[in-house]
């Protein structure tokens, strides 16, 4: 009886292999090639052999590839690819088992010290040295060469990494009047279709995503950028489109997909579709906004609405950039559906997306397998979104004492710019009403404020004439204050997700920040987990006589006695 790798030796010889003698290989080593393997053979088709199984031998494999390296192009500096694995064959069916060709990506200056490294166009540098950005972080030089060479992208990175920059930066290079040779001037007038959409989870990001590209644009060509987001008065939206003819749209999905519904939106031109936090798009209450947006952003008119079964048939030549701090299973998944052989970059790296391990529910086990997994993948999605910087504390005093111990942190730790979550929006009037009679500026900034009043207080924290900024999870993600150096927890997150988005409002783009979680003796064990999940030191810490002094652990202290 011969044994597996006497079969291969056979195979490999090109002598001939009886099928009943490949009967007899154990079921528990299954045969690993990279080309087809028909797992059934009727006996009638006669003897298998090299030619029947469609496989090379070692000389030819050899000959052919090193053929196919002499007529790649050598790029100057590759990013590493990793191969997809080889799956094993199925004993039943017929199945297809291939190995894709290497992908070349074209090489990226990851290690970029100024933007003009990056291939961007004179007029875009000069508003960006007016800006003042002068050096790219590693997620903009890695993302930025390869969203110009027109691949469609997840760019992953911690939270306050410059993300936005980093797809914001190439569109611009393509669109409107800061791109390379500009023909014509890009009059306004002649242009039909929006050429950019860039779809936010909520209001507050959305509005920092286009006061990002405002600034980049300059006071001179601001109109070329438009917002489209829920609680502003819609008709005047619909007139702002008509009138100024946008070429970048900045929105949230509700409204944006309300607006195309109504066919007052020309997007089926359009050539750069961004889901920005496509993690929370992905959320059951934006799944009908989000089916209108991918079904008519970047089609073209003539494009066959329901004939083409490959889906790759039926997308125009719109771009796909997806962005978040987590990549979760469910990200890579709708990365490979609506996207064309996406690229997965993160900071000084990029892969393709079939080289991620799905990190979901896969439940191939049994349920407390899948769970497990789940679990798994949300906790290190949570590490991986955690800014680098950051020093964390816990504080345990009374619930009333809640507030009061936030003052004392604020002066302690002499904080400038503050952000204090709590859970629940009723609460958050009463934590500003006590801060403000102690003498300290504060507000509250919650969904139930509509647009003007939101943005009115935003302004005031950014300019200072707030210190401290009261919300609950509506501000955790998309929330980007540069200055704010200091993150209190005044009630728990929910789990470790929400404290890395959290704490994320701090340290951002390499700032030092500090994370103090405020909780009560009996919620000491919620920190601890938090600690042991997130990988990171969460100490123990008091305020008095107004400086910050780290206790010793009350755990490890009784671990000690007994």
């Amino acid at each position: 009886m011969p044994t597996l790798a006497a079969a291969r030796l056979l195979l490999l010889a090109g002598d001939v292999l009886p099928l009943r003698k490949l009967s007899h290989i154990s079921k528990r080593a299954p045969l690993y090639t990279s080309v087809r393997f028909l797992s059934r053979r009727d006996h009638d088709n006669g003897p298998l052999t090299l030619a029947s199984l469609g496989l090379k031998s070692e000389f030819e494999f050899e000959t052919t590839n090193k053929k196919r390296k002499n007529n790649l192009q050598k790029p100057e500096a590759s990013a590493e690819v990793f191969r997809s694995k080889v799956k094993p064959v199925k004993r039943t069916g017929i199945k297809e088992v291939r190995v894709k060709n290497p992908l070349e990506i074209e090489g990226a200056p990851f290690a970029a010290k100024s933007f003009p490294e990056l291939g961007l166009p004179p007029l875009l540098l000069e508003r960006l040295e007016k800006e003042g950005f002068t050096v790219p972080t590693d997620v903009q030089s890695t993302a930025i060469p390869v969203i110009l060479k027109d691949h469609d992208v997840v760019i992953q990175s911690y939270t306050g990494s410059g993300k936005t920059l980093a797809y914001l930066l190439p569109i611009l290079s393509e669109v409107g009047p800061l791109k390379k040779n500009p023909p014509g001037g890009d009059e306004p007038g002649k242009r039909t279709d929006i050429e950019a959409v860039i779809v936010a989870p909520s209001r507050e990001l959305g509005m920092q995503i286009f006061r990002e590209v405002e600034k980049l644009l300059g006071p001179g060509d601001k109109k070329l950028a438009q917002q489209l987001v829920g609680g502003a008065n819609r008709s005047r939206q619909e007139e702002a489109l008509k009138k100024n003819k946008p070429a970048i749209v900045v929105g949230t999905p509700g409204r944006i997909a309300e607006i195309s519904a109504a066919g007052k939106l020309p997007t089926h031109g359009c050539r750069f579709l961004v889901l920005d936090e496509v993690d929370e798009l992905l959320s059951f209450n934006f799944r009908d906004d989000m089916h209108r947006i991918l079904e008519h952003v970047g089609r073209k008119s003539g494009a066959d609405p329901c004939g083409a079964k490959n889906p790759i048939a039926r997308r125009a030549d719109r771009q796909m950039i997806m962005v978040s701090a987590t990549v979760p299973y469910s990200v890579t998944r709708a990365a490979r559906s609506w996207g064309q052989d996406p690229l997965l970059v993160q900071a000084k790296s990029v892969s393709p997306i079939e080289s991620v391990q799905p990190s979901g529910p896969v439940n191939l086990i049994g349920h407390a397998s899948s769970s497990s997994l789940s679990s798994n993948s949300h906790t290190q999605a949570a590490v991986e979104s955690l800014p680098p910087a950051l020093k964390h504390y816990y504080c345990v005093t009374r619930g009333q004492h809640k507030v009061d111990t936030l003052r004392r942190c604020v002066h302690a730790l002499d904080a400038k710019s503050v952000i204090a979550f709590m859970n629940h929006t009723k609460q958050l009037k009463d934590a500003v009403f006590k801060l403000e009679a102690r003498g300290m500026n504060a507000a509250e900034l919650h969904g139930d404020l509509g647009k003007l009043g939101r943005s009115t207080i935003l302004k005031k924290f950014k300019n200072g004439e707030v210190r401290v900024l009261v919300t609950n999870e509506l501000s955790a993600r998309g929330l980007d204050v540069a200055e704010c150096d200091l993150v209190v927890n005044l009630e728990l997150p929910t789990d470790a997700v929400h404290y890395a988005h959290r704490a994320g409002r701090t340290g951002r783009l390499g700032r030092k920040g500090t994370v103090v979680t405020v909780c009560e003796e009996p919620e000491v064990f919620v920190v601890k987990k938090l600690q042991r999940q997130l990988g990171v030191p969460i100490q123990a810490c008091e305020f008095t006589e107004g400086k910050l002094l780290v206790t010793e652990d009350k755990a490890k202290t009784e671990k000690v006695r007994l």
